[in-house]
């Protein structure tokens, strides 16, 4: 029994000596960064939503990054290294929760930054000729989150996939050295070099993401075919920071320019969304990431992916207009409101501009529900909302509170100005009968006012002095109006137009 255990540790050893020629037969350790893995381990980052991306390569000592995203470390020791078991395995090491591995629950990753609790790595086995295939890997492509998760089949195939590229790519690297010394295997390695650069492009067709990189040397920009297909453009002719620049709308412009120039001087990296508009003039929506590539600690240049998220953002907006809209009526809720306010003060401050709020509340409305039932109650409803979507324009914001109760926010100045002669419009034109099996009921409105005033501090004080205007209506009759400030009604009589 001894015996074949000595002999079983024997052979570990022996592979992991091959493992580690195989790995220096590529002549990849401590080399420079380099565009094409760099966008891989961005691509991987992106497409399976991690904030950890690494292309690992493991010696006999120590873990070293040949590509890295999200995460600042070059590498460490192998001892506590993930990838020391992943490179191990034939397919794909996927750890769902490290907290309830036993291998990894003390791992100083999990315990300390970057508190790893989700891994999943394919092992490398680039081809390299004198090496048997089935060594353990050189290293992997892994992702790393720090909250547990599930890695789904799509998602393994995506990783699949990009570790198959990494692979190629590393051998399409060792053999483009070896062809400049032997010039009869140069087509070999072309054609290699070539199916990376298909498979790359395939990628980037499958994901909608395209490649650039932006030279700081001379500032020539390259954009992958991906980046001049969401352009709207042939591929050909390299454009210009300013070419590229003058697709995104004027007001965006300079504040993309100062991301270029922080991420050029300070190696700071970026990550915005902005409409965007192709050479067609159709308008779409994009998100650029990017990060500079150091070169002897010095920004050498910047390397990023662009992607297309129009249908994306138009699901998200699509869901945000639902959350923030009344179903009953169309209007804004009570939630888009209050956010619009707090906005509404901010700007109406900053401008030195007025701002008035004004609150409603329906009289007579449950007598409508309790007589001709809640159908009715709620054609009332939509009804008011209508008539306050047209007596607003498009330079107020109107919005239902919830029940019978609405809100107008005016912040024109000339309608600030004449405000009661808006109140005695909405007065007269929330005036509303109904007449239904011999039963009349009737509806009108009453409004309670205030102006933004230098003493009102927050949200809460601008509603309590319009809440407080409303009661003071209420109390004198229903039907009525007041603006905070003032002893007057504001009262539309009976049979006045």
């Amino acid at each position: 029994m001894a015996g074949r255990m000595d002999s079983a540790a024997l052979l570990t050893r022996v592979r992991e000596t091959e493992r580690v020629e195989k790995l220096k037969s590529f002549s990849i350790l401590d080399t420079p960064r380099e565009d094409e893995f760099d966008t891989i381990v961005l691509l991987a980052q992106r497409l399976l939503g991690v904030p950890i991306a690494l292309v690992s390569l493991l010696d006999d000592h120590r873990q070293w990054f040949k590509a890295r995203c999200g995460l600042d470390a070059t590498g460490g020791t192998r001892g506590d290294a993930f990838c020391s078991h992943a490179i191990m395995v034939e397919d794909m090491m996927v750890v769902e929760d490290t907290s309830r591995d036993p291998r990894f629950a003390d791992n100083v990753f999990v315990t300390q930054d970057p508190h790893v609790r989700f891994y999943a790595g394919v092992p490398l086995r680039p081809r390299a000729e004198g090496f048997a295939d089935d060594l353990p890997g050189i290293g992997t492509l892994c992702i790393i989150d720090t909250v547990p998760r599930v890695l789904t089949e799509a998602d393994r195939r995506v990783l699949r996939q990009l570790a198959a590229l990494v692979s190629s790519l590393i051998g399409a690297r060792s053999s483009a050295a070896t062809a400049l010394r032997l010039s009869n295997e140069s087509r070999r390695h072309a054609d290699m070099m070539e199916r990376q650069h298909l498979q790359l492009r395939q990628a980037e067709r499958m994901a909608g993401i395209g490649s650039w990189r932006l030279d700081l040397t001379d500032m020539s920009l390259h954009w992958s075919d991906q980046v001049y297909a969401i352009h709207g453009l042939p591929p050909g002719e390299m454009p210009s920071v300013d070419t590229g620049l003058s697709f995104y709308p004027p007001d965006r412009r300079a504040e993309i320019a100062a991301m270029l120039t922080r991420a050029s001087t300070t190696g700071d990296p970026f990550d915005f969304e902005s409409d965007f508009y192709t050479a067609d003039g159709l308008k779409r929506r994009v998100r650029s990431m990017g990060e500079a590539q150091m070169i002897e600690g010095r920004p050498a240049a910047i390397i990023g992916v662009f992607q297309d998220v129009t249908d994306r953002h138009a699901r998200e907006q699509s869901l945000r207009l639902t959350a923030d809209t009344d179903a009953l009526t169309g209007l804004p809720n009570r939630a888009c409101f209050e956010t619009r306010l707090a906005q509404t003060m901010a700007a109406a401050r900053h401008a030195g501009e007025p701002a008035c709020l004004l609150l409603l509340d329906l009289d007579g409305f449950k007598a409508v529900n309790d007589t001709f039932g809640h159908a009715a109650g709620d054609e009332v409803l939509r009804l008011v909302a209508d008539r306050l979507r047209r007596l607003a324009f498009s330079q107020a914001f109107v919005a239902r509170l919830g029940g019978d109760e609405f809100a107008m926010l005016v912040t024109r100045p000339r309608d600030c100005a004449r405000i009661e002669g808006l109140i005695l419009n909405i007065l007269r034109s929330l005036r509303h009968t109904v007449d239904r099996d011999g039963q009349r009921r009737g509806v009108t409105a009453t409004v309670g006012a205030a102006f933004l005033a230098p003493d009102i501090a927050t949200q809460a004080d601008f509603t309590h002095r319009a809440d407080l205007a409303l009661y003071e209506a209420k109390r004198n009759r229903r039907g009525t109006a007041r603006i905070h400030g003032s002893d007057a009604s504001l009262t539309i009589e009976p049979g006045q137009p």
